[in-house]
């Protein structure tokens, strides 16, 4: 699973997956903060992503470089604390230029369940499934 974690850690930039009542919902979104299988994401209270996580938490995101993907499916909790908020807000310069503070961003951290790894560079393909107990 280290290979997958590093992978994503350098690769912060992913497609995001939501349910929209009973049709999927794509987006681009960025990872602001990663601690193992724990990931971390700002988004805008007002928009429809927002009212999507709070009506089904569960998600998935997908990242690739070249050959290798990884897939991520778990579920979101709004339990962020306040200071790492604020770590979060302060060390990204995008929110600070649409928001004034960071307590207009809503937070969120998804805790992983699944994590899918594969590498098309391979002969065989690579494919490695993992199964997460993530706090």
């Amino acid at each position: 699973m280290k290979k997958a974690l590093d992978f994503i850690s350098r690769h912060k930039n992913v497609v995001f997956a939501t349910v929209d009542g009973d049709m999927p919902k794509l987006r681009v979104l960025q990872i602001m903060k990663q601690e193992g299988a724990v990931f971390y994401f700002a988004v805008n209270s007002g928009k429809e992503v927002y009212q999507q996580l709070q009506s089904n938490n569960n998600v998935e995101f997908v990242t690739m470089d070249g050959n290798i993907s990884v897939r991520v499916a778990g579920y979101v909790l709004f339990d962020v604390s306040n200071v790492v908020a604020q770590e979060i807000y302060n060390n990204n310069p995008v929110l600070r230029r649409f928001h004034d503070s960071y307590k207009t961003i809503a937070y969120f951290r998804l805790l992983a369940t699944k994590i899918d790894y594969y590498d098309l560079g391979t002969n065989p393909v690579t494919f490695d499934t993992f199964e997460v107990v993530s706090k």
